[in-house]
């Protein structure tokens, strides 16, 4: 289970997406490991769900020291996101199971409107990235 967090992030929640990231490096190579032998590896990426994941303690937010703007702006989300997330847990469960009962499964899911929105803008911001440093970028190996 990783989350858009595996995706991109943002202030205030680098090591979680840092587990994410790590996580989905990790599952691309297993399924690429294991596809001869028709095992399936999929990677669900949800948005905002209503799961305990910010309730009180659990968000695991430290103290705010006022030092960063940026980051109190994410901890005010976390701290009054409990209970009004968008996705529908029992949703997602349903389309993972169809997911995995495709006869192509996908490697990676992202799941609620904001999830999808999310990783699609990121995409497009990486390719923008890329697509503007691409021919110099191409250009940085040994002559012949």
């Amino acid at each position: 289970m990783s989350s858009m967090g595996g995706q991109m992030s943002f202030a205030g929640f680098g090591a979680y997406s840092a587990t994410k990231f790590a996580l989905e490096g990790l599952s691309e190579a297993l399924a690429d490991e294991v596809r001869e032998y028709g095992i399936k590896v999929l990677v669900v990426e949800p948005g905002a769900f209503r799961t305990s994941l910010f309730e009180g303690e659990r968000a695991g937010a430290s103290s705010d020291t006022g030092a960063y703007d940026k980051v109190a702006e994410t901890r005010g989300l976390v701290a009054g996101g409990h209970g009004t997330q968008p996705g529908d847990p029992a949703k997602a469960a349903a389309l993972i199971l169809a997911a995995l009962e495709a006869e192509r499964t996908p490697l990676r899911l992202p799941l609620g409107e904001d999830g999808v929105s999310a990783v699609l803008a990121h995409l497009d911001q990486v390719r923008e990235d890329v697509a503007a440093w691409e021919e110099r970028a191409r250009l940085t190996g040994f002559d012949a």
